[in-house]
């Protein structure tokens, strides 16, 4: 028996329930408005449920078992078993408590969910199609809607990801076992990260890439600290190679590259993982029915309220452009759902913070010092290096640098970039310091607890200012 067409009202529907879409919907429904949320697959999205955290759960895993087996120096020798399959269950575990607590989030703010895909059928009108034979669908109207479809992998020619040997990022965070070898496609930073990870738990690596370094888009000495310590764990690169086939042998698969000159070279191992980035899921919405069409990078363009052309229509996140960053989509969740109440949101692209969870982390916020003389000014740049950082010697983990950026005339910190340990964590002292103006003195003046690695962000701004005291000065 086929359930009938039923159809309901909103005052703003959601579709997608990721770190975007789920959090517009809690504000939305936070400013009075009734909401609805559309999820066709997991509460979370890729995010929780395959990608940031699953990812995050293995490069722990990973970390712990290589610092245990490496720390002869510290006077401990160890040779850690590593139960993959424990793992995955540990980090299922994670997973599923992180995603049922976003449902738990929407319910208790008054947000209904509905399951299934959403697609337009007007400027107002939703259609939901709801997933299993006999389950039919329904009509949601709205004032107004919030894109939140995210993105998938990019699909490269002649590598299918139904072929068993390749594999997205995903199938490979739901590994069972570890493989002997392993030839990944793309140094980007989902390379860079699981092939740091894999490389810690035994795998034999090889990564080629049609760039001529790794992590685009990252500066060249913070890239060459991340390179360093791959080709430390044993990781090969083959750079200025594009995958161009495969075909499966008794052993496994054989990679085939190209040069941009045509000479061909073939890479062996148990399978293949193609990361060569990601692309924005739009075509599941039928967005011609509201007049909307994806720019030629395939992403929705929007305004500084994450409003398209259409004005009851928002996007965020993955579908909306660059960067693509959880945390990112989160913001514009939460100015879409404002805008729609009518508050006076805008979006301000200054201070968003990216991290990539590699070995050493790399935090990034702001300008480069590149970037800040494009722009006009004059900037003034203080370094200090972990080597130098009593804690991060404490560590056995002090490889890398702080690094901030600020306008020599004012003093005001313009951004900053850090390699190193918890990167990632400590450039959120940076990123607000770029949010709400502050300048060199401020950061230099803030007492900063020792020992720790934060100490390093003073220490940096003091160099900036010609005053540090534990690095040489410029």
């Amino acid at each position: 028996m086929v359930v009938g067409d039923i159809s309901t009202g909103t005052d703003v529907a959601v579709i997608g329930a990721g770190p975007g879409g789920y959090v517009a919907a809690i504000r939305a429904a936070q400013e009075g408005l009734d909401v609805t949320l559309v999820e066709r697959d997991a509460y979370g999205g890729v995010c929780l449920n395959h990608g940031c955290i699953p990812s995050k759960a293995f490069i722990h895993g990973a970390d712990v078992a290589h610092e245990a087996g490496n720390a002869e120096e510290l006077g401990i020798h160890a040779d850690p078993a590593v139960d993959v399959a424990q793992m995955q269950e540990w980090k299922s575990g994670v997973v599923d408590r992180l995603t049922g607590g976003v449902e738990k989030l929407c319910k208790a703010n008054g947000v209904n969910l509905v399951e299934g895909t959403a697609t337009f059928a007007d400027e107002n009108k939703l259609r939901v199609a709801h997933d299993g034979e006999g389950q039919g669908s329904e009509s949601i109207e709205f004032e107004h809607a919030i894109v939140a479809t995210g993105s998938r992998p990019i699909r490269i020619p002649g590598f299918d990801f139904s072929d068993d040997p390749v594999l997205s990022s995903r199938d490979l965070l739901a590994m069972e076992a570890v493989p002997d070898r392993l030839v990944v496609v793309g140094a980007g930073y989902i390379g860079m990260e699981l092939s740091t990870m894999l490389a810690k738990l035994g795998c034999e690596v090889t990564v080629v890439e049609m760039l001529e370094d790794v992590l685009p888009g990252y500066e060249d000495d913070v890239k060459r600290a991340v390179r360093k310590r791959a080709e430390e764990l044993g990781i090969e690169f083959h750079f200025g190679e594009g995958a161009s086939g495969w075909r499966g042998t008794p052993n496994g698969v054989v990679v085939t590259t190209e040069t941009e000159d045509g000479m061909e070279t073939e890479y062996a191992g148990d399978a293949v993982l193609v990361a060569v980035g990601r692309q924005p899921v739009t075509d599941t919405l039928e967005l011609g029915a509201v007049g909307l069409e994806p720019n030629e990078d395939g992403f929705i363009e929007t305004d500084h309220q994450a409003r398209t052309e259409v004005d009851s229509i928002f996007a965020i996140g993955d579908v909306a452009g660059e960067p693509m960053l959880a945390h990112k989509a989160s913001k514009e969740g939460v100015v879409a759902a404002e805008a729609a109440a009518g508050e006076p949101a805008a979006l301000d692209y200054q201070a968003v913070p990216a991290a990539v969870f590699t070995d050493p982390e790399i935090g990034t916020v702001g300008m480069t010092e590149a970037e800040a003389e494009e722009a006009g000014f004059d900037p003034a740049v203080g370094q200090m290096p972990f080597n130098a950082s009593g804690r991060a010697l404490t560590m056995g983990d002090s490889d890398g640098f702080v690094r901030v950026v600020a306008d020599a005339e004012s003093g005001f910190v313009l951004g900053g970039q850090i390699v190193g340990p918890e990167a990632s964590e400590l450039v959120a002292e940076l990123a607000l310091a770029v949010e709400m103006g502050a300048t060199l003195e401020d950061v230099a003046a803030t007492i900063h607890t020792h020992p720790t690695l934060a100490e390093a962000v003073k220490e940096a701004a003091e160099n900036a200012m010609g005053k540090a005291i534990h690095t040489l000065n410029r």
